[in-house]
């Protein structure tokens, strides 16, 4: 049977979530995965304190803003500095030992790469929950991937709980975090799942705005 993984989710340790690490696993079971990637935005070490701390399978990931828009690094050695172009951002995530990931890149408002997504890249997240307007960022993306040759994959992108798991990829691999990677960049994978419904999302809004926990610093 196939691992079925959410590729990107958020916790506290991103300013802009409120998922914290105890709802991060409960809410994965909840929803059937078989394991999650924490990516917090340009930063590591909560991904790996994360890991560290239950017997859930976690990768350990980031999102960094590169200048040209946000990229996915799973598997990663080291954290990767902000701020370069998206082509000096994809070497430096191998360079760590990652695999780089295209994520939403062609939904809106959210620092999307667009034309700067390349076949230097590892996969192309043609579904994320979150991006708007969901369909089409699908068809797009998925069009984007065909056409340069790699894989697709899935994640919710999600900074509210109950989110996780609207989105996952079906990944051909051992519950190993470096056969995952492997198979990803095999193409033994399939992205699947929808949007997230549009009272959760409201729900997100209402939590990270009047609700959430102060950020945490590790």
């Amino acid at each position: 049977m196939p691992l079925k993984i959410d590729l990107h989710v958020h916790t506290v340790y991103s300013p802009d979530s409120v998922i914290t690490p105890e709802q991060l696993v409960v809410f994965s079971k909840r929803r059937g995965l078989d394991g999650v990637a924490v990516t917090d935005h340009d930063r590591l070490d909560s991904a790996l304190r994360i890991r560290d701390k239950t017997d859930f399978l976690v990768l350990p990931g980031i999102e960094v803003t590169s200048l040209n828009g946000h990229i996915v690094g799973l598997d990663v050695q080291e954290k990767v500095p902000k701020g370069h172009s998206a082509e000096e951002t994809v070497d430096l995530i191998h360079d760590a030992g990652g695999i780089a990931i295209a994520c939403h890149p062609t939904g809106f408002f959210k620092g999307s790469l667009g034309k700067y997504t390349s076949s230097k890249f590892d996969a192309v997240e043609v579904i994320n929950s979150s991006a708007f307007p969901f369909r089409y960022t699908v068809k797009q993306s998925r069009k984007l991937a065909s056409r340069l040759g790699i894989a697709c994959v899935a994640g919710t992108d999600a900074h509210y709980a109950p989110e996780i798991g609207c989105a996952y990829t079906l990944i051909e691999a051992e519950p190993h975090t470096v056969d995952i990677m492997h198979a990803i960049k095999n193409g033994r994978c399939q992205p699947c799942g929808g949007s997230i419904p549009i009272h959760l999302r409201l729900k997100r809004e209402f939590s990270v705005f009047f609700k959430r926990p102060q950020f945490e610093e590790l």
